[in-house]
């Protein structure tokens, strides 16, 4: 069967190829750091919206329409999508707001018109429809808000002493309300498929939908008003959520026999980093609950705890995850698309699936040390200056095995995209 132009395949690895080159410019962005050298701070925004409007939005556009009509092309979402990012990029690069507002804009209109896709994909769920469209309702509504606050600021509509804040809450309702609402919902359905299981626990999972949307609301009230007690009371919940829903997902994986594989691996351990990820973030806001007379923080919390901190979400989390439904729906999407017979598809996915499992642990356990390297050089630092030894060894050791599965996985992707069915 000939792809469409345009096909939810095409979602996929273009939204990876803006992973990739967004993790580049973070690892020149934290050496440059690291060296006493840092590079212009628009390419910062580079890093950040290139990986996440480009790259992981995108994908989770590609898994959306890759459970729907197969053949069908969306050449003017795609467009609208990746236009919208470059445009971003460049009103950045050269500091012209109303190009990243207009270009946010086109982003946000792409997005809004796949909201009846949206909700026809939430009540196929395996939880009944009331809760999973309330869930993927509220995901889709913090998406909204994060782009709305983002694009106040492009227009610089917000005073500039109330920026700090105004950048929490275009962050963590995209990456917390929308991407990581997203991915729980999504696994609900997905993580039972891949391990051949039936979800553990269907009130557990209610549950998770019930307590995760209240502590993003709370969390994005706290934010706006300026509120740390509301902002502690949100992440309590949203830690109750997550323990929720890790334990669901985790005694799932052990009733379906503990499998290992390349998909389960990093589905798992991506769930783990959640869990490490929020209760990290409600240490953070309790830390600058109690200042010291000399600081604004009781424990030391600098630019470098503040990558370390966020991207045990964006590369322990979300690259895990991204890794781990890509190892499957990439051989799965090829081999129905590529293989015309049931006799010819069977060998081929097993082909395709060989490819993937390749390198399993390296690549898996690599993304997984290289994120705890990062929180290693930002540890590190408390007791030693940037140019010590200790620092150094770890920054080139977390730098070298996130490189490492970057480059085990493009090389899968690469060899999977080339293989034919015999």
């Amino acid at each position: 069967m000939k792809l469409a132009p345009c096909h939810p395949l095409l979602f996929l690895v273009t939204g990876l190829v803006w992973l990739m080159l967004a993790s580049v410019i973070g690892v020149a962005l934290f050496l440059a750091m690291m060296l006493g050298h840092p590079l212009p701070a628009v390419l910062r925004h580079f890093h950040v919206h290139g990986a996440l409007v480009g790259g992981v939005v995108q994908v989770i556009v590609g898994m959306m329409l890759a459970s729907g009509e197969r053949s069908k092309s969306h050449p003017v979402l795609f467009a609208a999508i990746n236009v919208g990012t470059i445009g971003m990029l460049a009103g950045f690069w050269w500091g012209y707001t109303l190009a990243v507002a207009v270009a946010g804009l086109l982003v946000l209109l792409a997005l809004l018109s796949l909201l009846g896709e949206a909700l026809r994909l939430a009540r196929t769920s395996v939880l009944s429809p009331p809760f999973h469209l309330g869930f993927f309702g509220l995901a889709c509504l913090a998406l909204f808000v994060g782009l709305g606050v983002g694009e106040a600021m492009a227009l610089r509509l917000i005073p500039y002493e109330d920026i700090g804040q105004a950048r929490l809450a275009h962050l963590h309702p995209t990456v917390l309300g929308f991407v990581t609402l997203t991915i729980m919902g999504a696994m609900h359905n997905l993580f039972p498929t891949i391990v051949n299981a039936r979800l553990n626990n269907l009130l557990v999972a209610k549950l998770t939908f019930a307590c995760f949307p209240v502590g993003i609301v709370l969390l994005i009230t706290g934010f706006l008003l300026t509120q740390p007690a509301v902002q502690i009371v949100a992440g309590l919940i949203i830690l109750a959520g997550t323990l929720l829903y890790a334990y669901n997902i985790g005694r799932t994986w052990v009733k379906a026999g503990r499998p290992r594989t390349t998909v389960s691996d990093h589905l798992t351990q991506g769930t783990v980093f959640l869990v490490i990820c929020v209760v990290t973030g409600l240490l953070v806001e309790l830390n600058y609950l109690w200042p010291t007379p000399n600081m604004q923080s009781y424990v030391p919390f600098g630019k470098l705890h503040l990558v370390a901190y966020t991207h045990l979400a964006m590369v322990g989390f979300i690259l895990h995850t991204v890794f781990g439904v890509l190892s499957h729906l990439l051989p799965t999407t090829l081999a129905v698309e590529r293989a015309r017979s049931n006799k010819s598809r069977g060998p081929y996915l097993e082909e395709l699936t060989g490819i993937v499992e390749q390198w399993r642990p390296v690549q898996v356990g690599a993304l997984s040390l290289g994120t705890v390297g990062l929180v290693l050089v930002a540890t590190l630092v408390w007791q030693f200056n940037l140019t010590s030894l200790p620092v150094h060894v770890a920054t080139w050791a977390s730098i070298g095995l996130l490189v490492l599965s970057l480059t085990l996985f493009a090389g899968k992707v690469g060899l999977l995209l080339t293989s034919r069915p015999s």
